[in-house]
């Protein structure tokens, strides 16, 4: 093979060294593209570039692309010569494959001599394109020169390997063009110098904003940076100064001048000069930037160091540097983001040495003082952002992936609150990696250990922290110091550090910050004390009161006054329950000792000796009241009774007094806001005494009104709740219990462990605890109804549901445009002043009775394009598309408006009858017309439409005048009022048909019909002039001579063409021009006239309905007033992608496993949508789909359909398009308007310049408008070939603004061994493939803590404007919805006089609904919660928090507070509501808007939505474990904090205590019954009807049967359905059996609400997001619900049979009934709901599969590496997984409960009849010897098995013949002789069986003491023997329906609401997919 021809170059010198290439496999030489994007991680950034430009060139030159890919193979070579990363050497071998291909080949193609002459020739070419169109960057162009500029980058490169010195010129001009390129490729804003004439670098505000950054004159050292680049600016200084990367400092420039100017060209008034920064737009930006950081500073009593200097012209220039320097930390972080106090301890010291070099100030050695951490580019992520960050990875790494215990570690919450403290400073600046900050206690072997160790000499340690309290040996010295330093100190630094300069200091691990969290139920009675407190004294009052027979509290006031001295013990237990709080919050933060100040230790010792000591002594002093009598009554007056004063009442008003401050607080939340915030010493001092004081949860009060308005909604529930529970619960159980406690018992049924026992204390409780329970619980189920009320009427309040039906759009639809311009047009500045002037009602006054000329055009373009969106999306069809569209004429602009065919459906046929058989005078007629408006408009519009179209047609003279006297004539009689005299209506029938033929014709404008059209113009004139006008002889008249001619001439006349059939000159002009409008006119004159009734069902499509309704009733919200787009906030969207679908694949779409393919599922259930994409594609079937392009619309099509991120980003680009449209509607005039806005999006066509209006319409979405995927793993799914990346390049080539940020993973060889290295990368598409914008490098993996939160904070920094919106990937959006977008971010500068708002709450809409029953349920639940739950808890409750999407944050408030999402392991599970939490904390504020929607997808199978739940409730179980959560319980105000309990954790709280209620009452039925003592109550002292328990039951029933969230559901659906279908819909649920999925829903829900709390092991579970509905193996469902409800199921079973059994001997069966049907329902839904949702859960065949399935899976043995899904044994493990980490008191709790099982066999080993009723204790030792004989014999057949079975098989037979016969004769022998009957053993079996899961239970708990014991084994197959039996109980129920025809009937009930969309599901199910 010939050689590289290098003749032109240095002799000697090749172009590689490899070794020669010999090969040659191909003569001719064929031009294929090399893979270029499939690269291994460590080469792809260094010779991607090459590799691509070869692909690129090839065609064009074939021996270039060869040379740059040998080039590439150097590269690749020289990087990694021995191939040690991953990948590499397949590469490698598979390009030298290419290039020995290649090689002679290209050579016979090459047209230049050499190598080097075709290089410089190519590079010529593209070289002069650049230099003839690089000045200006056009439209058409950009793409073109940004590929001109890689091409010559890469050919540059290529060169100077090969190029002598001769050609030294032209390398060096290709380097000046390669530095230019690296210009080319930018974000947003083109900085370059070739953009600046573009569209968006021209507007003013970028250029100010951009002058202001570039402003570096007078900076100290800007001379010495200059050189670096043409455009030096303020980060540049910067990054010179402190060694930021640069791909940091290229992404924070353009953040910054985006935030700049788009602050700078909101202000009001305008600057004097736009082209200048304003600058209230620095000091607006820089006090919202910086607000944190100096409420930082202020709390720990140090001073800003944000310093500004005297001389005006310096001090905006000071003020953006500091701006770029916070903006630069944050921008560098990584995960220091989640820390934004960490952030403000960094950025004070380095603005401090900021202002260090800004003045000049001098070091000691004269020298100028510069940063310690300056130098290098990346000297900031090595010092200061490394060294934490190892200490926050370091601490994650012992979380153990969830399993570790959170006091074990230090997560985020942790390491930032230690900068809350004054210790921080001890850290110092440098940082001291000495201080025990950076020490982590290591998880193995316990050792203090660095995070970093530090190298080279020691450096000197320094606390530059200020202590002003020294220690004192004397506590009562310390005590009054502790007061002095409060009245006195300056800063008030709360800190007990001591001065370790100069010395040594034992390292220790700090541990925990401020909170520990420990798993304990107890953490709900510490974060809500006040409320368990209240509730408490509310029931010891109540029992009080019902025990001296009060009938209602106002009786006190007539009563004995030794009844109030009793009520007022309630103190005593308010004492005690102080005593509990003061104990508890020592044992929870004992952990976080060693970081306490001396002061907290000191305030949880004062409380602790407080609550002591009031404690001790309220009894005392009560029982010496009561001892000596000395109440002494009072008379006031016969209104107000007696009052009791006595010593205990002095001393419980001493007692109070310390609770009168915080009462007079309350009211007064000013002054209490004032007193947390302040820092004035006697503030201080009760702030310290009333909350330890934290950075955080000061200031959160709400306002005077907001205050009234949530205390009114508690008030009156707390009063109803109260109520109820003392007539219904309290009072009528006191009786009863009086009797309990007098009757004496001394016959029991069993042996009695505490005979002594007085008073019946076991029968008291087991009747008193369930009512407690439940008395605890119902407080949830009273504000589910008040929510339901306040709910519902504030709706009716927001105008929610006014226009619900088509119907009602038609009604008010003339009203819309008035709404719209109100709404959605910018007022004038005029008017803007008038409507602040105004109030709400005068505005809405405004909106619809105020239409302005130029609103009419703009609804008509609005309109138009959402009707356009509904087409694209195939909602509607061509037709229904043309009835809905508005037509665009002139006369828009004089303010009418054509309205829509489908308003005016039927209206014209109307009118033609009425005026037919219409009799009596013309003013009557049209009157009647006019009284319905669309008719009127409909005659109009027909009658001046076909004036218009004669007008074109009749082109003829004497045609054109007749025409014209008709005309003529017809209006000279309307405006005479003599219509009905001059003219025979009988003949508009005939008319109308004529006419609709005329117009029929002229649609289809065919040249062969002109015959046609004459005839019908002849037809038409008769008609007029014979069957209608009373004088149509005068035009008859026209039509003859009129002129006297001769006979022969008249005769030669009457032969000419006849009236409209002349051809020369011709009469008419036909076809008609191909006139846009005119064809629209003919085509709209057709619908009109033809239209029938059926046009009032347009549109068909119900998602298209509703969209419609929902945009028209938002038009009559509240809504801000839109600004111009120019003015409006900007704003991002971010969606975090992980590897969910993107886009159905071809073979996914068609492929099927169980059940139908997705295609074929979406076909059924889309059938209309289906049909209108069949129309738009032009085809007729699938078949006619064989064109590339139509392959991709089906791929597409389908994909829009499911929950891909296909759809999200396409809902989510909708925000650009309307922006566009916006920003059109803004600038253009009315003229423009009248064209369209498709023209002016038209002009991207490659001719039109920057300076277009399509141009600026670009800038100006560009610029408020910014949409970023955070998918991580792009870059590493890229490089191996996944089908997710290249679906993610797809949507970024068809979407230009899009862009995705990655992690890049790239592996270095270092000096020991190969280290990875980190980078978050920002890409964008630039032909088809995707640039690299900005890299910045991170200081290790960031996916630290939860995978979702950390997805985001890479990403955030590439965010742009002033509001971040957060999308999940299963959402959508809808285009009428983005043209809203504009008012809801004036949200957030309507403050109202409240606080400005943080988090924007939106509505969603769950379009997942209409799948399946189940999927319906989870919309309705979705949808109530959502909407009025949503807006009840922001307004009036003030507790509505972060819910995950589509919330909009305001972004510098969280840029600076931690980001949008918490990312501690574990804890935050459930990241985004702590987002809600932390913002609350820090004085934030959250509200809800219902006037914008967004769709959201949900999980639409049992599984996936049981799984959902159980990830929700394991978030709730950590969230109330969680700082958040207590801080918030202690720092609202009382019914605030109600609000927050009962509407977070309280709900899954309270669902487990009513879950408890009911095995509480059954176990206390069950001690009553084996115990005797229930019998013997009853029949003593008739006791049975016990009325309260009943009232319990019915309470927890409400609960059990979902109506708890069926009450708001109604009352939403009512509101925007109308209450009749509301009414249907929750009836049609029951049938569907909703109360069956609600109540299975809450057994999910306090399972693992509970286990969480208790055990940990909370984690994200996938649900999967796909919508085919397939079978679930019987296999699959009992590993999801078999601990969660299966068991429980069983045990609830045995509860309720044994409660049957013993007693029926006292009790009817009826009272039975009405005491457990609620729970036989509830054990009933447990065991069979996952089948009853099953599809195919009960088609037989399906049913043999899961049998062979089940049988497989139980029988399998487990190991390492098999999966839970193919053995019992893997399962099992797993399923107990969280008890091997769990913590010594809750394996001693879960023993406690275990303990319940033994109560079985205790009570019922004394009913057996072989007892003989003995009540001997040895009765139940003898069943333990029994239980220890089946245990013996399981082991004998166990260790039988294992020697005997494979040797001896016949021997082992006998062996288990012979057991079997032993025990069979033993039963026998014991039936004889001692009377043992078969219901004995039936009880023996109820008794055994609850044992031994006891003691499996048990095992379980202690397995980590047992695990290697050898009974391990027997554990093990007992539990697999329960498994399978609870199986086999589960199976036969299901064999034996499957077993009768009830398939089709249960597919009924599952897919209601397909079948009532005309679906056939059956087909689905089966899989009959004839689709190919």
């Amino acid at each position: 093979m010939a050689e590289i021809s290098v003749s032109d170059s240095i002799p000697g010198k090749r172009i590689s060294s490899l070794r020669p290439l010999t090969r040659s496999r191909t003569v001719g030489y064929v031009a294929e593209p090399f893979d270029s994007e499939k690269l291994p991680l460590a080469l792809a950034s260094n010779i991607r570039h090459f590799l691509r430009v070869a692909n690129q060139i090839e065609s064009e030159s074939p021996r270039v692309a060869y040379l740059c890919r040998v080039h590439a193979f150097e590269r690749a070579h020289q990087i990694d010569p021995s191939c040690k990363y991953r990948g590499v050497r397949q590469f490698k071998t598979n390009l030298l494959l290419r290039l020995e291909q290649d090689a002679e080949a290209t050579v016979l193609n090459r047209k230049e001599k050499s190598d080097v002459r075709e290089l410089k020739c190519f590079y010529h070419k593209y070289a002069d394109y650049i230099l003839k169109h690089g000045g200006v960057y056009e439209t058409a162009s950009s793409e073109l020169l940004m590929k001109a500029h890689g091409i010559v980058f890469v050919l540059v490169e290529v060169l100077k390997t090969v190029t002598s010195d001769a050609s030294l010129e032209i390398v060096t001009s290709g380097e000046t063009i390669e530095e230019k390129s690296e210009l080319c490729v930018y974000n947003i804003l083109p900085l370059g110098p070739g953009g600046a004439q573009q569209a968006i670098m021209q507007l003013p505000e970028i250029k100010a904003a951009v002058a202001a950054v570039r402003n570096i004159r007078g900076l100290p050292l800007a001379e010495n940076h200059q050189r670096s680049g043409s455009f030096m600016d303020l980060l540049d200084w910067l990054q010179g100064l402190f060694g930021f990367q640069k791909g940091n400092i290229a992404n924070q420039r353009e953040h910054l001048i985006l935030l700049l100017a788009n602050i700078h060209i909101r202000q009001i008034p305008k600057p004097a000069s736009m082209s200048e920064l304003d600058e209230r737009a620095v000091n607006g930006l820089m006090k919202k930037l910086f607000k944190n950081y100096k409420n930082w500073c202020k709390f720990l009593g140090r001073k800003s160091n944000i310093w500004l200097p005297s001389v005006n012209t310096k001090v905006q220039q000071h003020k953006i540097l500091y701006i770029c320097l916070y903006l630069l930390i944050w921008g560098e972080a990584s995960n220091l983001r989640f820390m934004p106090e960490c952030l403000c301890y960094i950025f004070h010291h380095m603005a401090y040495e900021l202002y260090g070099v800004l003045s000049g100030s001098v070091s000691l050695t004269g020298e100028k003082v510069t940063p310690v951490y300056g130098g290098g580019s990346e000297s900031f992520l090595t010092n200061v952002v490394t060294p934490i960050y190892k200490v926050i990875y370091e601490e994650a790494q012992k979380n153990k992936s969830g399993t570790a215990d959170h006091s074990k570690w230090r997560n985020y919450d942790d390491l930032n609150e230690y900068f809350w403290s004054p210790d921080c400073f001890q850290l110092g600046w440098p940082m001291r990696h000495d201080h025990d900050f950076f020490t982590v206690l290591s998880s193995k072997d316990h050792h203090f250990t660095n995070a970093q160790e530090t190298t080279g000499e020691d450096h000197e340690r320094k606390w530059l922290g200020k202590t002003n309290f020294v220690q004192i040996r004397s506590f009562l010295h310390l005590f009054q110091s502790f007061f002095f330093t409060i009245l006195s100190s300056k800063d008030h630094h709360f800190t007990n550090a001591q001065d370790t300069t100069g010395e040594d200091h034992e390292r220790k691990w700090l541990g925990k910050t401020n909170f520990v969290e420990t798993r304990s139920f107890l953490h709900l009675f510490r974060s809500f004390d006040r409320m368990w407190s209240f509730f408490v004294l509310s029931l010891q009052a109540m029992i009080i009161m019902a025990w001296h027979g009060l009938g209602s509290p106002f009786q006190l006031f007539d009563s004995d006054p030794i009844i109030f001295e009793d009520i007022m013990s309630i103190f005593i237990t308010s004492a005690v329950l102080s005593l509990i709080q003061a104990v508890l919050d020592i044992a929870f933060t004992w952990k976080a000792r060693h970081i306490m100040n001396f002061f907290q230790i000191l305030r949880y010792a004062l409380k602790l000796v407080s609550a002591t000591t009031w404690t001790i002594i309220l009894p005392i002093y009560y029982a010496d009241s009561r001892r000596n009598s000395t109440c002494s009554a009072q008379r006031f007056g016969s209104g107000i009774g007696q009052w009791c004063f006595s010593s205990y009442t002095g001393m419980v008003a001493l007692y109070l007094m310390t609770n009168v401050i915080g009462m007079v607080l309350f009211f007064v939340p000013a002054v209490s806001s004032y007193i947390e915030i302040s820092n004035q010493r006697l503030c201080t001092i009760l702030s310290w005494w009333a909350q330890p004081r934290l950075y955080v949860g000061r200031g959160m009060q709400e306002g005077q009104v907001p205050l009234l308005k949530y205390t009114l909604f508690w008030v009156p529930l707390l009063l109803s709740k109260l109520s109820f529970s003392y007539y219904f619960e309290i009072k009528p159980l006191v009786e009863p219990t009086k009797q309990i406690m007098k009757i004496s018992v001394s016959k029991y049924d069993w042996h009695e462990l505490f005979p002594k026992v007085k008073s019946n204390a076991g029968a008291i409780v087991a009747v008193w605890a369930p009512i407690i329970l439940v008395y605890f619980m119902d407080t949830q189920i009273w504000y589910s109804v008040f929510c339901t009320i306040f709910g519902g009427v504030s709706g009716i309040f927001h105008h929610l549901g006014e226009i619900r039906t088509m119907g009602m759009l038609r009604s008010r639809f003339q009203s819309l445009p008035a709404a719209f311009n109100g709404c959605l047009i910018p007022p004038s500045p005029r008017k803007e002043h008038k409507k602040n002037i105004g109030g709400f009602f005068q505005q809405k006054v405004h909106k619809v009775s105020e239409n302005e000329k130029s609103s009419a055009a703009k609804f008509a373009q609005i309109w138009n394009q959402i009707i356009s969106s509904f087409r694209s999306e195939d909602l509607i069809s061509n037709r229904e598309m043309d009835l809905m569209t508005i037509p665009l004429s002139s006369e828009l602009t004089c303010g009418l408006v054509r309205w829509p065919v489908f308003l005016l459906a039927t209206k014209f046929s109307t009118a033609l009858d009425i005026a037919r058989d219409f009799v009596g005078k013309d003013e009557y007629l049209y009157r009647k017309i006019r009284k319905d408006y669309y008719m009127h408009c409909a005659v109009k519009e027909c009658y001046d439409s076909l004036k218009n179209i004669l007008d074109f047609l009749v082109v003829g003279d004497t045609e054109k005048r007749i025409v014209a006297e008709i005309i003529f004539e017809v209006e000279t009689s309307i405006n005479r009022s003599s219509f009905l005299v001059d003219f025979k209506l009988s003949g508009l029938l005939p008319l109308h048909t004529k006419c609709i033929q005329l117009v029929d014709l002229l649609l289809e404008n065919e040249k062969c019909h002109q015959d046609k059209v004459v005839k019908l113009l002849q037809d038409i004139f008769e008609v007029i002039t014979k069957d209608m006008m009373i004088d149509g002889s005068r035009i008859l008249g026209l039509t003859s001579c009129s002129q006297p001619l001769e006979d022969t001439a008249c005769l030669f006349r009457r032969r000419e063409p006849q009236l409209f059939a002349s051809s020369d000159p011709p009469a008419i002009l036909f076809p008609l021009p191909n006139n846009g409008p005119l064809k629209e006119q003919v085509r709209r004159l057709y619908l009109l006239l033809t239209v029938k009734e059926s046009a009032l069902n347009i549109p068909i499509n119900l998602e298209a309905r509703r969209r419609i309704s929902f945009f028209a009733t938002s038009l009559f919200m509240d809504i801000p007033a839109a600004p111009k787009v120019r003015n409006m906030l900007s704003f991002s969207v971010l969606t975090p992608y992980y590897m969910e679908e993107v886009n159905f694949s071809e073979e996914e779409l068609h492929s099927r496993q169980d059940g139908a393919s997705i295609f074929f599922y979406m076909q059924k259930i889309y059938p209309d949508e289906w049909t209108n994409f069949l129309e738009r594609m032009e085809c007729d079937n699938l078949e006619d789909f064989n064109d590339v392009n139509k392959l991709k619309e089906l791929r597409n099509w389908a994909s829009f359909r499911g929950q891909t991120l296909s759809r999200t980003v396409r809902g989510m680009m909708y925000y650009r398009k309307a922006l566009k449209l916006q920003a059109f509607l803004d600038m253009a005039e009315d003229e423009d308007i009248l064209e369209g806005f498709k023209g002016f999006e038209g002009e991207d066509d490659g001719k039109i310049s920057q300076y277009s209006l399509s141009a600026q319409l670009d800038a100006l979405a560009d610029m408020k408008f910014t949409y970023i995927i955070s998918f991580q793993t792009y870059g590493a799914l890229k490089s191996s070939g996944d089908s997710h990346a290249q679906d993610i390049l797809d949507l970024m080539g068809k979407y230009t603004s899009l862009r995705v940020a990655y992690i890049e993973e790239k592996e270095e060889i270092g000096a020991y061994k190969p280290q990875k290295t980190y980078s978050s990368i920002l890409v964008k598409a630039i032909n088809d493939l995707e640039q690299e914008i900005y890299r910045i490098k991170l200081p290790g993996p960031p996916n630290i803590g939860e995978g979702k939160p950390e997805n985001q904070n890479h990403s955030i920094i590439f965010t742009r404007g002033d509001a971040v919106q957060a999308i999940d990937m299963n959402q959508d959006n809808y285009m009428e919805e983005a043209f809203k977008m504009r008012n809801i971010l004036q949200e957030f500068l309507r403050h109202r006089g409240e606080k400005p708002p943080t988090i924007l709450g939106l509505r969603e809409h769950i379009f997942t609904g209409s799948v399946s029953s189940l999927a319906g349920f989870m919309s309705y639940q979705e949808t109530s919660f959502v909407t009025i739950g949503q807006r009840l808890l922001a307004n009036p409750l003030r507790v509505r928090f972060h819910y995950g999407h589509p919330d909009l944050f305001d972004r510098v408030f969280h840029l600076t507070r931690g980001g949008i999402s918490k990312a501690s392991k574990t804890i935050n599970l459930s990241e985004d509501v702590f987002a809600g939490f932390n913002s609350t904390l820090r004085q934030g504020y959250v509200t809800y808007h219902e006037y914008m929607q967004v769709g959201k997808g949900r999980d639409v199978g049992l599984n996936q939505i049981s799984k959902f739940e159980a990830k929700v409730a394991n978030g709730n179980s950590e969230q109330t474990l969680s700082r958040d959560i207590f801080r918030l319980g202690r720092r609202f105000d009382f019914f605030r904090m109600l609000s927050c309990y009962f509407t977070t954790v309280g709900f899954y709280s309270n669902s487990l205590i009513s879950i408890l209620g009911v095995y509480v009452f059954l176990y206390g039925q069950l001690y009553l019954i084996l115990s005797g003592v229930g019998k013997a109550l009853l029949i003593e002292a008739g006791t049975q009807n016990i009325k309260s328990l009943e009232t319990a039951l019915a309470s927890q029933s409400f609960l059990q049967l979902g109506l708890l969230t069926g009450l708001p559901m109604v009352i939403e659906i009512g509101l925007e359905k109308g209450f009749r279908t509301a009414l249907s819909d929750f009836i049609l649920m029951q049938f569907q059996l909703a109360a069956v999925f609600f109540t299975f829903s809450l057994g999910t829900k306090s399972h693992y609400y509970g286990r969480t709390v208790l055990h940990g092991g909370a984690k994200y579970r996938p649900t999967g997001r796909k919508f085919v509905v397939c079978h679930a193996s019987f296999t699959e469902n009992y590993r999801l619900y078999s601990r969660s409800h299966f068991v429980k199921g069983f045990e609830l079973m045995f509860l309720l049979i044994v409660y049957n059994l013993f007693c029926q001997s006292y009790q009817n069966n009826m009272k039975y009934v009405l005491a457990t049907y609620s729970i036989w329902f509830m054990l009933g839904t447990w065991l069979f709901a996952p089948f009853l949702f099953n599809p195919s859960g009960f088609e037989w065949q399906k049913t043999v599969e899961d049998w062979k399935d089940w049988n497989r899976w139980i029988n399998n043995l487990g190991g390492i590496g098999v999966q839970q899904d193919k053995s019992w044994e893997s399962w099992w493990n797993d399923e107990q997984a969280h008890l091997k980490h769990s913590g010594l008191s809750s394996r001693i709790f879960e023993i406690l409960l275990s303990l319940r099982f033994f109560l079985y066999q205790y009570g019922l080993v004394y009913h057996l009849d072989i007892s003989h009723g003995s009540k001997n204790f040895l009765v139940y030792v003898l069943s333990w010897v029994v239980i220890g004989i089946i245990f013996l014999l399981i082991k004998v057949v166990k260790k039988g098995r294992q020697r005997l079975s494979i040797d001896f098989q016949f021997w082992f037979r006998i062996f288990k013949a012979s057991l079997f016969l032993g025990v069979l004769s033993i039963i026998i022998f014991l039936s004889g002789i001692c009377k043992l009957s078969v219901m004995d053993l039936f009880i023996c079996c109820l008794a055994f069986i609850p044992t031994g899961w006891g003691l499996l239970s048990i095992a379980q708990a202690v397995r980590p003491k047992i695990e290697n014991w050898q009974i391990w084994d027997s554990i093990q197959i007992l539990a697999q023997a329960y498994d399978y039996g609870m199986g086999l109980l589960l199976f036969s129920s299901i064999a034996a329906l499957a077993w009768l025809p009830v398939s089709a009937f249960h597919n009924h009930i599952l897919f209601k609401e397909a079948f009532s969309r005309r679906l056939q599901i059956q087909p689905i199910l089966a899989g009959k997919n004839k689709a190919k």
